[in-house]
């Protein structure tokens, strides 16, 4: 929760604001996510217009995760834009703008909270299938081997099984 009454809503004042901030539960996806508790740097410029206070910004966190592929761990950093309009809580609207104002961030009285525009704009950065590298070859389909590790690795021609009767026979004969 950021205060707000510094703006005083007088519509093109403004303030910068730097913190830190420990990172909320399962901010992320499945296979990539910000640790909870890590640090999420937040560089924040709030101005105030005549419907509320916009907050513009930048916010970096590290995430950790594994490859979609290999499942390697992964290691990385995320830096995400955002930027919403935050509306005064008691400011009217005509039933034309209803849609709109049930959708709109508001203010709770002179705070306003910044954990669910984080949450959308780190999920919505991160990558759909992570990649420990862009070319990942990923696991060998029979053994499950690493093939970044081994890109020689290689498996003799599977034996149809209709034909393994006759394999036996034959190795009798030998």
């Amino acid at each position: 929760m950021l205060d707000t009454r510094e703006l005083g809503r007088r519509p093109g004042s403004q303030r910068e604001v730097v913190r830190s901030v420990p990172a909320p539960a399962e901010l992320g996806i499945e296979v990539l996510r910000v640790p909870e508790g890590s640090p999420v740097e937040l560089d924040l410029r709030l101005e105030a217009v005549m419907e509320g206070v916009l907050v513009t910004g930048v916010a970096r966190a590290a995430l950790e995760g594994e490859c979609v592929r290999c499942l390697e761990g992964i290691d990385d950093e995320v830096a995400v834009n955002f930027q919403e309009l935050y509306v005064y809580d008691d400011v009217r609207h005509d039933s034309s703008d209803e849609e709109l104002d049930d959708e709109a961030s508001k203010l709770e009285g002179d705070l306003l909270d910044l954990e669910p525009l984080l949450r959308d704009a780190v999920v919505l950065a991160l990558p759909f299938q992570p990649l420990c590298q862009d070319d990942c070859p990923g696991l060998c389909v029979e053994c499950g081997a690493r093939l970044a590790d081994d890109p020689d690795h290689g498996h003799e021609a599977a034996v149809d099984p209709r034909w393994a009767g006759l394999q036996a026979l034959k190795q009798e004969e030998d």
